[in-house]
């Protein structure tokens, strides 16, 4: 087993998700609402958002290779979305849009079930997800590696759903200066990793040798 591409999976997968960042917003969407109902909307976000992953490491791939997209490119393409989506983590840009979804959402509708939208989608399974779980799945071909990506990302999500249950408990432990230096850390993090991507693209078109 290839330890090394675990650890990287778990950690993109994990800033991508951002499990901690997600946390506040789930008290927000669910405020008002009983245990009970917190657990079946946190559980139904997950579920659906692990659905749509997998679904994407599997054919993913084959998709791109059908409109003619290489993995290099997709690769390069992933790492610069990446980029970005880590300087909205670096400079609260990513916050402040995730509240704003969050609140469009519940002004459309004061009875309406945000499990699926916006949380499964785009909150947990954005764009930034599906590709780092295209990238990923495409570093490892093969079903082995396809099975390694989706068991990390299974990881992440239950990761995600225990956060989930303890929300009110979390935010009131971290305050919002908590969340906001992880939230940056992470981001600096994802970064890296995000170049990293863009590196191991150009060298796969025989760009870059080192």
């Amino acid at each position: 087993m290839d330890t090394a591409f675990l650890i990287t999976s778990f950690v993109t997968l994990f800033v991508i998700m951002d499990p901690i960042g997600l946390t506040p917003l789930f008290v927000a969407l669910t405020q008002g609402m009983s245990p009970a109902q917190r657990r079946a909307i946190g559980l139904r976000a997950c579920v659906t958002a692990a659905i749509l992953l997998t679904l994407f490491a599997s054919f993913g791939e084959a998709v791109l290779g059908f409109v003619g997209i290489s993995m290099p490119a997709f690769r390069i393409a992933g790492g610069i979305l990446l980029f970005l989506t880590a300087l909205d983590m670096l400079f609260e840009r990513r916050t402040k849009r995730r509240e704003g979804q969050a609140e469009e959402a519940e002004e459309e509708d004061d009875s309406h079930d945000p499990s699926v939208f916006p949380l499964a989608i785009p909150l947990i399974a954005g764009p930034g997800a599906i590709a780092s779980m295209i990238l990923l799945a495409g570093q490892k071909p093969g079903l082995a590696g396809l099975a390694m990506v989706i068991a990390v990302m299974l990881a992440v999500m239950v990761l995600l759903f225990l956060l989930f249950l303890s929300a009110g408990l979390f935010e009131r432990a971290m305050g919002k200066t908590g969340i906001n230096v992880v939230t940056r850390l992470l981001g600096m993090l994802l970064a890296a990793l995000s170049v990293q991507f863009v590196l191991d693209g150009l060298r796969a078109f025989g760009l870059a040798n080192w």
